[in-house]
């Protein structure tokens, strides 16, 4: 399966940590954040990487080049950040078939693998990996709303008043009818083509999504703190495992 890996954003939360590097080239316990993607992905048997850059994306190309570990590896270039859907969209030309995308910002330690499965094994349009939050926090990301079976019933971009408390993680599996629903998405009132939009058009054309709980953790580095966050959680996890080796 390919995977479309987004990696152009400017990271301006994160700064000054992105003043002079893409936001996926920043290191959380020295391994730049693109390479724990490209590892997870290589992991649950990912076997191209499609990488959308943007912002300084020659310092990616010239480091990774043409492969990561022996997976080849394409790049689609965003030259204008105008949000997810349309980042996927520079993709397109390269997807074969059904794929996992992933953003390139965020951590995760968690079963990627099983909403893989799900996909390949109820043939459903696409399946998420889901996390629930505090309430007073889910207004920061993409939230759910689901039916008695699990599928997504809806998706809203960062309410106000959130319908749950269930929220995307940015790993998500997709056939390619998203490429025709991020076609038809009309800019936001913050002027970006939306992918909680494009998935909306996915539902309401009566396409099956369902979501997956997380088991495990992700962290989502939008700012120094969760960087440093970041690297707590896995100093933890090392001490853990060196005293059971012990």
């Amino acid at each position: 399966m390919q995977a479309v890996v987004l990696a152009a954003g400017k990271g301006t939360r994160i700064r000054p940590l992105t003043e002079d590097k893409p936001k996926v080239l920043v290191e959380v316990d020295g391994k730049p954040l693109i390479e724990n993607v490209f590892d997870n992905l290589i992991d649950i048997g990912v076997s191209e990487f499609v990488v959308v850059v943007g912002y300084r994306k020659e310092q990616i190309i010239e480091r990774y080049g043409d492969e990561y570990c022996g997976t080849p590896i394409t790049y689609a270039h965003q030259r204008e950040q105008l949000g997810l859907a349309h980042a996927i969209l520079q993709a397109e030309p390269h997807i074969d078939s059904d794929f996992v995308l992933m953003l390139g910002d965020n951590l995760f330690r968690a079963n990627l693998g099983d909403v893989i499965n799900r996909q390949q094994e109820a043939r459903a349009d696409a399946a998420f990996l889901v996390e629930e939050v505090p309430y007073e926090e889910a207004s920061r990301y993409g939230v759910l709303d689901t039916n008695e079976y699990g599928e997504i019933v809806e998706v809203v971009e960062k309410p106000d008043d959130p319908p749950s408390n269930l929220v995307m993680t940015g790993f998500y599996t997709f056939t390619p009818e998203i490429f025709h629903a991020c076609h038809l998405v009309q800019p936001s009132d913050r002027g970006e083509y939306e992918l909680p939009d494009a998935i909306d058009l996915l539902i309401q054309s009566g396409r099956t999504i369902d979501a997956i709980r997380m088991d495990g953790w992700r962290i989502d580095i939008g700012y120094p703190k969760d960087r440093d966050r970041a690297e707590e959680r896995l100093s933890d996890e090392e001490s853990v495992i060196a005293d059971q080796e012990m």
